[in-house]
This record gives structure tokens, sequence and C-alpha cells, in this order.
């Protein structure tokens, strides 16, 4: 997700009001003024991984697709296989250029045998619009964009679910039996929500859709039954630092028009059995030689890798192997950090990055240019962070 193509105008949450009561600071995200954080960032980071974060996510974009061949059609857009997705399932999947390229990364959830909801990252609404509008051509399918009909509210820790069963006016299915990547038909205050069992953080967690209306009364009610438990009201830098932990990635960072899916280690989102998709021959070619792949990189001390710093291979003998850094120039970048930060939880430098094939191999030894000084880091598997399962 990010600021890209944002209106002139800044867009507000529903929840703007409450979250200025709260003393939120706010960022511009894609055109609206979203919180960046309440109180701090490491409080809410540490919040979500020991008790419970609440999430203004209302400035996602989503798109109803309705009608007779509204699976056929996402089988068609989309590059992965909606049609085998049972009702109340969600699944991640991909909106792939022809050239084989992401246009954004989304979550489905089927709705009902005709009726299925997209959602998609909110710098990327135009552009998702666009192309499953072009893409509808020709299929027996209904395409609205609700995004202005629908608040999003997202409840992610260990104690998240306590949380949901206490909340007053709320009314679920039973949420120990909705599985991961799972949705229910839900009620706030007598009208209808969509509760679903997914996630950005790492944790396990909740989302809810709802009247805009609506929105104001569920935070608060949300907000009132998670007191005792340690819930706090969490903005988007703790959300940043949480998915970085979990290896989750980031439109506009990890993936872009440019990368295709085996880059990014998304290689088994696209169903390559199915007849065909948008995109699906430029995947069967491949993104070339040499091209840069995603890999998780761990530091030691205390100074993060951020984005856009230049990865190199060692330096050889002008590394200082005791500081584990390294000033000399003889070398060629072999990549580039997306994203990075000092780990809240693991407590050492974590980063995402693009780097020659030749590099990525987990335990890899590298150098990222920080500041003018080179500083070692490894390769390793993502995520970096899981959490322990119940």
């Amino acid at each position: 997700m990010t600021d890209v193509d944002s209106p002139s105008a800044p867009r507000y949450s529903p929840l703007h009001a409450v979250h200025e009561a709260a003393g939120a600071s706010f960022t511009d995200f894609a055109g609206w003024q979203m919180p960046v954080r309440y109180s701090s960032d490491l409080a809410e980071h540490h919040a979500v991984r020991t008790a419970a974060g609440l999430f203004d996510l209302s400035h996602m974009a989503e798109f109803d697709v309705t009608g007779a061949e509204a699976a056929a059609f996402l089988d068609h857009a989309l590059a992965g296989r909606l049609s085998a997705t049972s009702i109340g399932q969600a699944k991640y999947s991909l909106l792939l250029a022809p050239e084989g390229g992401i246009i954004d990364d989304v979550v489905v959830y089927r709705r009902g045998d005709e009726h299925f909801l997209v959602v998609a990252n909110a710098s990327n609404r135009a552009p998702v619009a666009a192309a499953l509008t072009e893409r509808a051509d020709g299929f027996d399918v209904t395409l609205d964009d609700v995004s202005d009909d629908l608040a999003l509210v997202a409840v992610q820790g260990p104690a998240a679910r306590g949380i949901l069963e206490r909340t007053d006016g709320f009314e679920a299915p039973d949420l120990a039996d909705l599985g991961y990547y799972r949705s229910a038909d839900a009620v706030f205050q007598g009208e209808p929500a969509l509760l679903a069992r997914t996630g950005y953080t790492g944790e396990d967690g909740f989302e809810i859709y709802l009247a805009p209306e609506r929105a104001t009364d569920f935070w608060n009610a949300v907000s009132a039954a998670g007191a005792g438990d340690g819930l706090v009201p969490a903005g988007l830098a703790s959300r940043d630092t949480l998915r970085l932990e979990a290896g989750m990635p980031l439109y506009g960072h990890e993936l872009w028009l440019e990368t295709q899916p085996v880059q990014a280690g998304l290689g088994r989102v696209p169903v390559m059995a199915k007849e065909s998709f948008v995109g699906r021959d430029a995947l069967e070619r491949g993104p070339g030689a040499g091209a840069p792949v995603l890999v998780g990189l761990v530091g030691e001390g205390r100074r993060a890798a951020r984005a856009g710093y230049q990865i190199f291979a060692p330096v050889g003998e002008a590394a200082d192997e005791a500081a584990g850094e390294s000033t000399g120039e003889d070398a060629a970048p072999i990549g580039l950090v997306t994203s990075g930060a000092l780990s809240p939880t693991l407590g050492h430098p974590i980063a995402m990055a693009y780097v020659d094939p030749a590099y990525a191999e987990p335990g890899t030894e590298l150098t990222v240019d920080i500041r003018g000084t080179r500083l070692a880091y490894r390769t390793t598997a993502l995520p970096f962070y899981r959490r322990k399962k119940d």
C-alpha cells in the first residue's frame, strides 16, 4: 500500500473524530488522513503481540462481484482459482498485468454461489477498478465499487477472540469454530456485518466490515470490551513493523508492476493449471535469468537497514570481521532493501530485500550500506516471526 495516485483533497475515515479524540498523529496514506500512532509505535506493536490492537482500515477498497458468471470472471481476472473456493472461504490472490507484473494483491471472500467481495489496497482502488471493469467484458457479471459503503475495523492479537465475544451489540457464530481465512455473517446493533478471520500482523485476529455510520459505536464497544485485556488503538506505524516481522509483502515496497509473483515468493499463488487468466503467458515465460528475488535479511546491533538502502557482497579483505562492517568501495551493489526496521519483538534489525539470485540462499553473508557504512547482514527465510498457535 502506497500513497501514489492520491487525490488532491484529503479523505477521512468515518472514525476520524474518534482518532482525534484519542490523540492520534496522522499521515497521508493513499490520499486518506489515517492514524500513524496514538501513543508510541513500540507500545502499540507489543500490545498486538501480547494482548490486542484495534486498527481502522476503512481506507481499503472493496468491490462486490455478482452474477451467474462471477466465479468464471474472477478465474479469468485473477491469478488464483476462485471458483474452487467454498462459501465463507477467503483467498489471497493477485491481479496481474498482461505482462505478468502485479497490479495489486487482494483478498477475495466468497459470500455466495454468485457473490464475491474483492478487497484491494487503498492506493490501487482506481487501477483495480479499471482492470476488473475491462476484464468483465463478455461475462454475465456485475461489478460494484462499494468502498464508500463500508467501514473496516480489525482486532488483532492473542486476546482478540475473547474481546469480540464480549463486545456489546455484536452477534456472530462461535468464533472458535471460524477457521483462518474464513468469514461469516454477523450483526452489530441489529445491522448486518461481515466477520473475517484474516489479518496482516502475524497474530490471530478478526476484521469486521460494517456500515460507516456504525463504525464509531463498534469501535467504542470493542474498546470497552477490551479495556481489561490490554487492548490499545494501533496505527499504521505498528502495523508496518508487525507485517514486516510476519514477512508479509507491502504493495509499493515488495510488490509492484515490474515484479512477477515468483520473484516475490508468491509463485504458488497463480494457478498455472487454469487454461487461461490475464498474465498467464508472461508467467510461463518467467521474469528472465538473473531477475532479483525477495529475501529476508537479519543483522546485528541496533542499526536498521531501511527501504532504498543498497546491498553489497562482502568486500573481502576490506571487511573488519570483528566490527562486522566495511567501508570498501570495490563491490557493485547486488540488491536493494524494500522494508526494514529494528524488530520490536526480536530485538535485532530485520529487512526484506530484492537481491541477485546468486546471493539468495539462506545464510549468505552480505553487507548493507547504512549511511555510508557497510554493515554485515545475512539472508534468511521468511517470515522472521511466527506466533505460537493454540
